[in-house]
């Protein structure tokens, strides 16, 4: 990685919520020479030079202003404080003008959590899909029309141009650019020294198409299980249904309630995270990854793969290397 991809700028405002600060300083603030060196190099700033009031009382001094913002590799805006949000309060001017001298110099943007109002009042969201809190979803599409928001994953890649979902979201993202930076073995490091998953359940690498299911259903925990062991196999909502002991109609009403999608969708997604994990930490060929997964040949695995991810099977291959594993899983 270059110096300047290196330099990642956190835009510190007025009112902030700390857990999405602390994130970002977190992942990017911590000397990691070890995973991997050169690290990351975290500069803080402000639009203004005098201390910034943060939540709870916090007082933050930030070392740098937008002049070292707009010269960045990565800049990062954490979230806005939720009365700021609600209230609409017109996001600085100053801010959002380096935000876009910053990416027009070809610096990639990233939002956290309602972080993401400030990259769309700068217009950087205009016409893009993004994410923001559940919460504030439907207030983000009302207030900016052009942006097409997606309130059910954890984070949206558009290359250039990044956002999250709500809190924790904000951890998905940001180890999802230490993949994108070094690959995916100094991700996952990072990851155990979080002690959190390199990936949600399912392994959402880069959208997540299933959402986890509720709490309170798990009933439907046994058959989710014996369909990610048997996802080789061509299963049917009928084979699913009789493993749940259900009729095919109560299992697709209470596969909706639990996950909010149809179980076809669900295991479609769950072959597709299969997929990037045995392309990520193997070395088998896209034909025997696309039995393993269930996808039949090679080309519908090409097929479904460009359309979920962007790229191609071994284009992902090339961006996330991972180690070869000593022998093949046998198809059920």
């Amino acid at each position: 990685m270059g110096n300047a991809t290196g330099v990642v700028a956190l835009a510190i405002t007025a009112g902030m919520p700390l857990f999405e600060l602390s994130i970002a300083c977190e992942i990017f603030g911590t000397n990691c020479n070890e995973f991997a060196n050169p690290w990351y190099e975290l500069r803080i700033c402000a639009v203004d030079s005098e201390p910034t009031q943060a939540q709870n009382g916090f007082v933050l001094h930030a070392p740098y202003d937008l002049d070292t913002l707009v010269t960045a590799g990565t800049v990062i805006v954490p979230a806005l404080p939720a009365d700021s949000v609600l209230s609409g309060d017109a996001v600085d001017p100053r801010l959002t003008e380096a935000l876009k001298e910053a990416h027009a110099r070809g610096a990639r943007i990233v939002s956290l959590c309602t972080g993401a109002f400030v990259l769309a009042a700068s217009g950087l969201l205009d016409g893009r899909r993004a994410t923001t809190h559940w919460k504030y979803a439907d207030l983000l599409s009302m207030r900016y029309p052009r942006v097409r928001v997606d309130p059910d994953v954890l984070y949206v890649d558009e290359g250039d141009v990044l956002t999250s979902a709500g809190r924790s979201a904000g951890i998905d993202l940001c180890v999802h650019l230490v993949r994108t930076d070094f690959g995916a073995e100094v991700a996952n490091q990072v990851a155990r020294c979080l002690v959190v998953p390199a990936h949600r359940p399912g392994g959402q690498a880069q959208y997540v198409e299933a959402p986890v299911p509720r709490a309170g259903d798990d009933g439907l925990a046994p058959v989710l299980h014996w369909a990610i062991e048997n996802m080789a196999l061509r299963l049917t909502v009928a084979q699913m249904a009789e493993h749940a002991g259900l009729s095919p109609r109560t299992l697709v009403r209470r596969f909706h309630d639990a996950t909010g999608t149809t179980p076809l969708r669900w295991l479609h997604a769950q072959r597709l995270a299969r997929a990037r994990h045995l392309l990520e930490s193997t070395d088998l060929s896209v034909e025997r990854i696309s039995q393993l997964c269930g996808m039949g040949t090679a080309g519908n695995l090409r097929h479904h793969f460009i359309r979920s991810v962007g790229v191609t099977p071994m284009e992902y291959r090339r961006t996330f290397p991972g180690p070869s594993a000593p022998a093949q899983p046998a198809v059920p």
